[in-house]
């Protein structure tokens, strides 16, 4: 009997736990294409130092973009004092290092000499051109803002948004998420995040 009833309660646990587990306390984001804000307040008029979380070209400029937005609102802003708005711009490339099928490749003798240099490689694959899979589209530009109060640390306001894109288009897609965001930053929405096509 003991042994029926601790199969129960085991079977019972195995059938909750993954339903309870794909969370873990942690809010899902919004779907890619999307932007999402959580207004628990309206972004006060005072200064708003903006960092960034990650120190990259990319960010830095996607950073004056906000900056810009935020002085439209009446805000002042600056890199230190006052609320403090993190930003976190996160470039993922997963479709296999930025590879661009129609780079030539390097060829041998670019690099090697000697008594018995190896053949030119082809420039361009060989064999059958329907067979050459297509670049996938794995790319993902995702950025986070977060406005802190500085006495306290309290969330007052956040807002995420994230582009399937390429390298060459991250840019594009980096401004027209935070040109949506700010737009109506006041409301809460989950709203398209304007990606390039």
């Amino acid at each position: 009997m003991r042994i029926a009833a601790i199969f129960v309660a085991l079977s019972a646990l195995c059938f909750a736990a993954p339903a309870s587990a794909q969370g873990y306390g942690v809010p899902a984001g919004p779907k890619l294409g999307e932007l999402e804000i959580k207004a628990y307040q309206k972004i006060p008029k005072v200064k708003i130092a903006v960092q960034l979380t990650s120190d990259t070209h990319l960010a830095r400029e996607l950073r004056r973009q906000v900056m810009v937005r935020l002085t439209q609102r009446g805000n002042q802003v600056g890199f230190s004092g006052g609320n403090i708005m993190r930003m976190d711009v996160s470039y993922f490339d997963l479709s296999g290092g930025g590879l661009d099928r129609e780079m030539p490749m390097m060829q041998a003798q670019d690099y090697e000499t000697g008594a018995n240099p190896r053949l030119m490689l082809p420039a361009n694959p060989i064999g059958r051109r329907d067979t050459i899979p297509a670049v996938p589209s794995g790319s993902t530009l995702r950025v986070s803002l977060t406005l802190y109060e500085s006495s306290g640390g309290k969330v007052l306001w956040t807002a995420t948004g994230s582009c399937s894109v390429r390298s060459s288009a991250a840019m594009q897609a980096g401004l027209s998420i935070v040109n949506h965001i700010f737009d109506n930053a006041d409301a809460n929405r989950v709203a398209d995040a304007g990606c390039p096509l």
